[in-house]
């Protein structure tokens, strides 16, 4: 980097911000994470890797529940992505006070982005270290969201993030969206990550 990557707030003569970059390259050693947009809702599933006998049921959770209607999933650091979690638990929570709906997939994945990014302004913080994947069915249907370290959102029929992510992708394209419920998802998304699954 040669300086360059001292700061999010440096960019290189080129015109890229390393840091950021560093934070979407530690994805690639990530556990894979799986999300499809059914016709009848999202499903998503993350590869859970045992560091430890000891360790309780739940302590290495990568998928969790942020309102009734939405979900995220996370890839890479798990610290970095329950800071993401609790914020979108915040908005979605913020929303039903002030407006008595909840968010929209779209608003969510908007409001997730946009705090992600925040984090790649000022020299005095650093990326997230993660990506997330944001399920979602308001009044909008079903709806599939990543936003990314840089915090850029884009929506998705199926995404794979992670170590297995171009295998997982590949398996994903075989899929018709159209007509998939999330009942025959399920296991289609068990069977991706169980072959890319790491024998630890």
């Amino acid at each position: 980097g040669t300086g360059y990557d001292d700061s999010v707030g440096t960019f290189s003569s080129d015109g890229r911000i390393f840091q950021v970059e560093y934070a979407a390259k530690l994805l690639e050693s990530s556990s894979t994470v799986v999300g499809v947009c059914c016709k009848d809702g999202v499903v998503v599933g993350a590869e859970k890797i045992f560091l430890s006998r000891m360790l309780e049921d739940g302590a290495e959770g990568r998928v969790y529940a942020v309102d009734r209607q939405a979900g995220m999933a996370i890839c890479g650091l798990i610290p970095d992505g329950k800071s993401i979690v609790s914020r979108a638990k915040e908005e979605c929570e913020q929303n039903r006070d002030v407006f008595a709906v909840p968010l929209t997939g779209a608003q969510l994945a908007d409001r997730v982005g946009q705090f992600m990014h925040m984090y790649t302004l000022y020299s005095g913080a650093r990326p997230f270290g993660c990506s997330v994947l944001i399920a979602s069915y308001a009044d909008d249907g079903p709806q599939l969201y990543v936003s990314d370290p840089s915090g850029t959102t884009a929506g998705y029929h199926a995404c794979a993030l992670g170590k297995a992510k171009v295998v997982a992708k590949t398996e994903l394209e075989k899929l018709d969206f159209s007509t998939i419920t999330c009942r025959e998802a399920v296991p289609k998304i068990a069977e991706i990550i169980y072959a890319n699954h790491d024998k630890v």
